[in-house]
């Protein structure tokens, strides 16, 4: 067998593998980009981006709307799940934009002009001198984990999860609605709907995009995570928002959230990124604003390593991701030393107040407007 070689092996095709492989491109490195699966690809994500990533992404918005689905969000809906009031919430501008997972992933690698090993899943990865030795024939001295929750490159280097980390497990369904038959359901093309169980341990979505909608539920306690998602397709369709009968089946997903993960996100020539590394936000479970922020992260300390991927030269990643997103502690939840029979009611109250939906469910804990765009690479 011939043994193969690159400057860098990106493990994951999704946003922050291709974001990380199109700037180290961009730089003059030959990057290979490995993933199991075939693109397009289907990917449970409710899908929706907002601006800051876009702007992160120097995404030509003209371009990617030739064929593609990238629906404007000026409003959401919020609530509880059960619970009869409900807040909307609307902006004069788009405050997101409604993507859908297989053709943003898609364009996103094919825009990033590396090297794809597509359909080919890693299978071996040892220390062969100063390198990895990837499958037995492709030799780098630097791979980036960025193949989601169940990354391979994580598991090798131990990242397994702890009993101390909260994991989101989630099931998503998406699905032609043409246009012609969304009167008779209460979906608007540019509001988003999702209403939060009524244990607070996650919440539900519904919202149109394009010619499809996109039904899902996360939770931080995955137990009965299909009981859970029935309750709530059963309380969207008596309320007259979704379809009778669904087509097709809802799929999984899983992830950790930032503040709780215990994945080391460096060692001896290799990193983590994204989903991968465990940056999910920990109020929305957003993940591609911190995957593709991370995928720039990391282009600029491996551009700054010059070839040195030792730990010690590789730890401006660590300290870059504690930087923008603070340092890795549980999750302290606002009213969580409360009980549960004081804290349910207390948040549906402050679920049908104007102001706090506004200003902190949606700008703060979902749009993450406190916080500015990540600085791009290379120009």
């Amino acid at each position: 067998m011939s043994i193969h070689s690159c400057d860098a092996l990106i493990v994951g095709g999704g946003p922050a593998g291709s974001t990380c492989a199109r700037e180290l491109v961009r730089a003059g490195l030959d990057v290979v980009v490995m993933d199991k699966h075939a693109f397009p690809r289907d990917k449970v994500c409710a899908g929706w981006i907002t601006p800051p990533v876009v702007q992160a992404l120097r995404l030509d918005c003209a371009d990617y709307v030739q064929g593609r689905v990238m629906q404007a969000i000026r409003g959401f809906r919020t609530g509880m799940i059960e619970a009869e009031t409900e807040v909307e919430t609307r902006y004069d501008e788009a405050a997101s934009f409604g993507i859908r997972r297989c053709e943003f992933d898609h364009y996103l690698l094919q825009r990033s002009q590396a090297r794809l090993r597509l359909g080919e899943p890693l299978k071996t990865m040892a220390r062969d001198g100063g390198a990895w030795l990837v499958n037995g024939e492709i030799r780098t001295p630097l791979v980036v984990g960025a193949g989601g929750h169940f990354c391979p490159v994580a598991r090798k280097l131990g990242g397994v999860p702890g009993p101390a980390e909260t994991v989101v497990a989630a099931q998503e369904i998406e699905f032609p609605l043409p246009r012609g038959e969304r009167s008779a359901y209460r979906v608007d093309d540019e509001v988003v709907q999702f209403y939060f169980c009524a244990d607070l341990k996650g919440y539900g979505w519904c919202f149109a995009k394009g010619g499809y909608l996109n039904i899902g539920l996360g939770r931080e306690d995955p137990h009965k995570l299909p009981e859970h998602v029935d309750e709530f397709c059963r309380w969207l369709r008596r309320r007259g928002v979704i379809p009778g009968n669904l087509p097709g089946k809802f799929n999984g997903h899983a992830y950790l959230l930032y503040p709780e993960s215990r994945r080391p996100p460096t060692t001896d020539g290799a990193l983590l990124i994204g989903d991968a590394a465990g940056l999910a936000y920990s109020r929305s479970g957003e993940g591609i604003r911190p995957a593709v922020e991370s995928g720039l992260m990391a282009a600029a300390t491996i551009i700054e390593a010059a070839g040195d991927y030792r730990q010690d030269s590789l730890a401006r990643y660590a300290s870059r991701l504690t930087a923008r997103f603070g340092k890795r502690s549980p999750a302290e939840e606002c009213g969580s030393w409360l009980p549960q029979g004081i804290r349910r009611p207390l948040a549906a109250s402050l679920m049908a107040t104007r102001w706090f939906v506004r200003h902190v469910v949606v700008d703060r804990w979902f749009l993450h407007a406190q916080q500015k765009p990540v600085a791009t690479g290379i120009q």
